[in-house]
């Protein structure tokens, strides 16, 4: 059995001094440690949140910038396709007016040319008739 003697009341002294040393030079110090890091968890974990908002807000800006830069392009394209319709259309318009004109200068080349052909070739055939009769009768006919 347990004595109740001087003994327990050093037992209960050695307890208590135990306590208030260990909790001095290792509870307090670890747990002072275990403070300091979740401090610095808390930081890095604020930090942490402060650079994914300011990488949102960078990328919304980015994404604000590149839509209105696609929508600016687009403008852009637009306004080029529609210019080269107008041109396209002012050249079209500029070669039916000429066609008329270079018809009208075609038929009066053709008319000279058909005119020009038919000189020679009634000049041509007078000669050749004149020919062919002199054959048939066998007699120059000048």
């Amino acid at each position: 059995m347990v004595s109740l003697d001087y003994s327990l009341g050093i037992q209960i002294v050695n307890f208590i001094l135990l306590i208030f040393i260990l909790n001095r030079l290792l509870y307090k110090p670890l747990l002072g440690m275990i403070d300091k890091r979740k401090q610095r968890f808390a930081e890095s974990e604020a930090e942490i949140k402060r650079l994914h908002e300011s990488v949102e807000q960078k990328m919304a800006a980015y994404e604000e910038k590149l839509r209105q830069t696609k929508a600016t392009a687009i403008e852009q394209k637009n306004e080029i396709i529609r210019q080269g319709a107008e041109e396209a259309k002012g050249i079209v318009d500029a070669v039916r007016a000429e066609i008329p004109g270079l018809m009208e200068q075609f038929h009066a080349r053709m008319e000279r040319e058909i005119d020009a052909a038919k000189r020679t070739l009634t000049g041509e055939s007078q000669k050749l008739s004149v020919e062919i009769a002199e054959k048939v009768l066998g007699r120059s006919l000048r």
